[in-house]
C-alpha cells in the first residue's frame, strides 16, 4: 500500500517470531563480552586445506567446533535454571547455528541443531552443516506455522520462555548454546549485541587486518570480532571470563584443523 508516495507494507510473520524471540530474550540477566581473536593461522589452514583437496572446510564449522570443545572443558556454562530454581546442567553441547534457506520471501537464516558437538570431530561438524544447507525444499512456512504467528503476542511468546520454565524440553527443541553469524554479511570488522535466550552464544562478527606484536614483532594478522553472550543469573562473571579466555584461545590455536597444511 502506498499513501503519499510512501510505502507501508505489512510485518512479515517471521519477522513477528523474532519480534517475540527479542522481547523475551531481553528479559535475562545477558552479559556480553567483545573479544578478538587472531584467525590467522586458521583461515590459511583452511585456504590451504582447500588448495590441496578441493575442499574448503566451514568457518562456521569451525567456530562451532572450538565453541563445543570450550563448553566441554566449562560445563557449568552448559547449563540453565527452571522455574523451580534448580539448575540443569547438561553433558551434551548442543549447538544451535542458523543455515541459510530460501523461502518465497527471499533467503532467511534457519536454526539448525548440531548434537553433541563436543564429541564430535570438525570434519563431522562441516559434512552437518553442510548437508544442512544442501537439503532440498524451502524453508517457507506453513499453514500451521502461519496459523500460530497470528495468536496474540502473550500466547506465541511462550515457546521463548522454555529455557526458564523446562530446560530440557529446550534443549531437544533448540539446543543448550547457540553460534549466530552477521560477519559474512560484511567486510569489516565489528561486533553486534544482542539479547539472548540462551545461557552461552557467540555471535561472529567481523574480520579485519590490524597490526599486533608475535614474538616482539608487529606483523598483520587477521582478527575476529566475536561477542560472547552468558546469562548472569545461571553463570559467574569471573567463570564466565576464563570460559571466554579457552574459547578464544582454541579459536586462535586453529583446533581441529590440519595442521599438515600449516
Amino acid at each position: 500500500m502506498s499513501n503519499g508516495g510512501d510505502r507501508v507494507d505489512s510485518l512479515p510473520a517471521r519477522r513477528r517470531a523474532t519480534v517475540d524471540y527479542m522481547r523475551v530474550a531481553s528479559g535475562r540477566s545477558n552479559v556480553h563480552g567483545l573479544v578478538e581473536a587472531d584467525v590467522t593461522a586458521a583461515r590459511r589452514r583452511i585456504r590451504r586445506y582447500e588448495t590441496e583437496t578441493g575442499t574448503r572446510l566451514s568457518f562456521t564449522a569451525f567456530v562451532v567446533h572450538c565453541l563445543a570443545a570450550a563448553v566441554d572443558e566449562h560445563p557449568h556454562v552448559n547449563a540453565y535454571r527452571d522455574w523451580r530454581g534448580r539448575v540443569h546442567t547438561f553433558d551434551d553441547v548442543d549447538v544451535n547455528v542458523l543455515i541459510e534457506k530460501p523461502t518465497d520471501a527471499g533467503r532467511v537464516g534457519v536454526p539448525h541443531v548440531v548434537r553433541a558437538a563436543n564429541a564430535r570431530s570438525l570434519r563431522a561438524v562441516h559434512d552437518e552443516v553442510q548437508d544442512a544447507k544442501a537439503s532440498t525444499g524451502d524453508a517457507s512456512l506453513s499453514g500451521l506455522e502461519r496459523l500460530g504467528l497470528s495468536l496474540p503476542g502473550f500466547v506465541r511468546r511462550l515457546p521463548w520462555r522454555l529455557p526458564r520454565l523446562f530446560p530440557r524440553r529446550w534443549k531437544a527443541l533448540a539446543g543448550t548454546v547457540a553460534v549466530t553469524s552477521v560477519g559474512m554479511m560484511g567486510e569489516r570488522g565489528g561486533w553486534a549485541v544482542a539479547p539472548s535466550n540462551y545461557t552461552v552464544q557467540v555471535t561472529v562478527g567481523g574480520i579485519a587486518e590490524k597490526p599486533r606484536y608475535v614474538d616482539g614483532e608487529l606483523e598483520p594478522r587477521e582478527l575476529l570480532s566475536l561477542t560472547v553472550t552468558v546469562d548472569h543469573d545461571v553463570v559467574d562473571g569471573a567463570d564466565a571470563a576464563r570460559f571466554a579466555d579457552r574459547f578464544v584461545e582454541l579459536v586462535e590455536d586453529a583446533r581441529g584443523l590440519p595442521a599438515a597444511t600449516e
